[in-house]
């Protein structure tokens, strides 16, 4: 038998003091006593009314927001399609989180995401009424999508990358870059997933990653993801992990030795640290600290200035997030060369000496290159390539900086310490390294397996091979790059996958 929803109105009398002391006309709300009980459903009833709320007793197209502590959304909807209302289609159907919130703030607060109670083979609430959908099939590339510093699906993607932390820190990577991969699907989508059946077409979402997010748009949050953001070995792996020079596996054997804290390590007479990390502990407070465009702006000019008394030709470029639009970053990346090959050979060490001259030098490690034309292409993803690179920390004065460093720390310090990468190509090798050294990494790693599974090619900071033609493809700018690969350039700032 179908549900009775719609009942007789009630008087003119009981409407009228029903109504008394209403503060928000547009609003009205319909408690289901499915799973909530009639006792429960009275009192709540009272305490709404006793603020200013419509209530009504029935359900009917009058109202506008249901309330259900209903915790199986498929059942609820199924419920709530038999009762034969024209109006469902424009309600909100929340569960009791919006309710309580709107007791505690004394009105009707905004239906966010969490509070919606929806299911993907449901009729849309009038929130999902308004929300664009997609009108172009989505690649599964990132090299095909353009993503803006923009992010309107930032409460899944932030799951997914906590996620992917944690399969990295158990080296698990295959399900590590498949999170990462749905994130970035995510991240350049131009609308806010508020209904799971909106993401049936979009590439890369496998079955853990849609239920994850099936429990975000039921719940407001994903257990999963609270459960690891509580566990002691991720904490301090998360922590060990943000010093400079420490990475998982480090990490992983100082916990099992049973070290929780810096302290712990520091205070450990076995533990020899090496330059690298000792440099991190050392600067942590400032390293740790995000870096402003400004400042990133500032060690341009720092750097520029110091390479063209090395050579007055030189080439200096600001690449990582800053060149894709971003704000604030963990460190500055900068590619210098110059136009002339071979003379790239011993422009970094002589720039690290200008570096120490000017008594800005906090900590270098130079890597020479290794690179090799002969032993390219390379068949697999490698996070770092084989030029010359060197990994500093400098010192940053504030009256360098446009505006004053960022969040500069008490105690009127006039400097802080900021972290620095060097990678010096040779300029035929320009190209490549600069569109590498840009990223996002999701984004490179999708312009490689692109190039690998689409145009039989290969991709990385060096070169590009073409395996049909048996032939190495040169490359002046990004745009012959995109151009040999058959796609649309993509501007360094649409990059942030």
């Amino acid at each position: 038998t179908l549900p009775v929803c719609v009942q007789r109105s009630k008087s003119p009398e009981a409407s009228i003091s029903r109504h008394e002391g209403v503060k928000f006309e547009d609003v009205r709300v319909h408690l289901l006593e499915r799973k909530m009980g009639s006792s429960r459903r009275r009192f709540l009833t009272h305490l709404a009314r006793s603020k200013g709320f419509i209530v009504e007793d029935t359900l009917s197209d009058a109202v506008t927001h249901v309330v259900s502590e209903e915790s199986q959304a498929s059942s609820l909807w199924k419920w709530l399609k038999g009762c034969g209302l024209k109006n469902l289609p424009m309600m909100h159907i929340l569960n009791i989180i919006w309710f309580t919130d709107s007791m505690r703030e004394g009105r009707p607060v905004a239906v966010e995401t969490r509070h919606l109670i929806q299911v993907c083979d449901t009729l849309p609430t009038m929130a999902e009424a308004t929300t664009p959908t997609p009108v172009a099939t989505v690649s599964q590339y990132a090299c095909q999508r353009q993503t803006t510093t923009e992010n309107n699906n930032k409460i899944f993607t932030d799951a997914f990358e906590v996620l992917a932390e944690s399969y990295e820190f158990n080296e698990m990577e295959g399900p590590c870059l498949a999170f990462r991969r749905a994130a970035s699907v995510l991240k350049s989508l131009p609308w806010a997933v508020q209904c799971l059946g909106a993401t049936e077409d979009l590439p890369c979402l496998g079955e853990h990653s849609k239920a994850v997010m099936e429990e975000i748009l039921q719940y407001g949050r994903s257990f999963e993801v609270e459960k690891i953001l509580s566990d002691e070995r991720y904490q301090t792996l998360k922590l060990f992990t943000s010093v400079f020079g420490v990475g998982p596996k480090t990490g992983e054997k100082w916990y099992r030795r049973g070290l929780r804290s810096f302290s712990d390590i520091l205070a450990e007479p076995s533990i020899h640290l090496n330059r690298m990390q000792q440099s991190g502990f050392l600067h942590y407070g400032d390293i740790s600290r995000a870096v402003s465009k400004a400042e990133a702006q500032a060690l341009g000019n720092i750097i520029d200035e110091a390479v063209h008394v090395i050579t007055t030709d030189a080439i200096l470029a600001l690449t990582g997030g800053f060149r894709r639009g971003k704000e604030f970053g963990h460190d500055v990346d900068f590619i210098v060369t110059t136009p002339e090959l071979g003379k790239e050979g011993h422009l970094l060490t002589s720039l690290i000496d200008q570096l120490e001259q000017e008594g800005i030098l906090l900590f270098c490690e130079h890597q020479a290159s290794t690179f090799d034309m002969s032993k390219l292409p390379s068949h697999r993803f490698e996070a770092m390539d084989h030029f010359a690179k060197c990994f500093l920390i400098l010192r940053l004065e504030n009256s360098q900086v446009v505006g004053g460093l960022h969040d500069a720390e008490e105690g009127g310090r006039s400097w802080r310490a900021v972290r620095v990468d060097l990678v010096s190509p040779p300029i035929d090798r320009y190209a490549f390294a600069l569109l590498g050294w840009t990223g996002s990494r999701q984004f490179e790693r999708d312009l490689r397996r692109f190039a690998r599974m689409e145009r039989r090619m290969l991709l990385d900071n060096h070169a590009l091979f073409d395996k049909t033609k048996k032939e190495f493809l040169a490359a002046t700018t990004e745009k012959d790059i995109f151009a040999h690969l058959g796609l649309e350039y993509i501007e360094p700032w649409q990059r942030n996958a």
